[in-house]
């Protein structure tokens, strides 16, 4: 179990059914995943953040969602398909270069996250229980369903 949230997050993102699981969450239920995965990992290294802690990192998540990660996205998504006028390399070479500064903004956010994270304090709890506390303060409905099976995906 890594104490670097970072490596964590990439790790757990890599499991199988993680990644579409995440991208559902998304787009579906327009929660943040580095949100969510800053949560689940909380609750699996026994981290007990207080409802003022998970509010900023709310605040953070929102911040960096909203000023760059969302607008990279939407540049990323638009060049992943023809584009007329566009010559396919030149579009495709920017495509990744978009997508490498979202990654990136994903990390800073991820660092954020952990910077507010306590110190662990107590045996792991479960991974869905810190999901839905994020995602209760993060948007007015919180979608268990996606939420358990993202959870129970995860490596603990």
């Amino acid at each position: 179990m890594s104490d670097d949230l970072w490596t964590w997050a990439c790790a757990a993102y890599a499991a199988p059914g993680v990644s579409e699981a995440c991208l559902s969450l998304q787009d579906y239920h327009e929660q943040n995943v580095p949100l969510l995965l800053w949560a689940a990992w909380t609750a699996v290294t026994g981290r007990r953040p207080d409802e003022e802690t998970i509010e900023a990192g709310c605040d953070t998540a929102r911040a960096w969602h909203t000023t760059t990660i969302a607008p990279l996205r939407a540049v990323r998504r638009t060049l992943k398909g023809p584009v007329p006028d566009l010559e396919t390399d030149a579009r495709l070479a920017v495509r990744a270069q978009v997508k490498a500064a979202e990654l990136a903004a994903e990390r800073h956010l991820l660092e954020g996250l952990q910077s507010l994270s306590p110190a662990p304090s107590g045996p792991a709890r479960p991974a869905v229980d810190a999901m839905a506390d994020a995602a209760r303060l993060w948007d007015r409905v919180v979608p268990r369903p996606g939420l358990r099976t993202l959870a129970d995906l995860l490596p603990s």
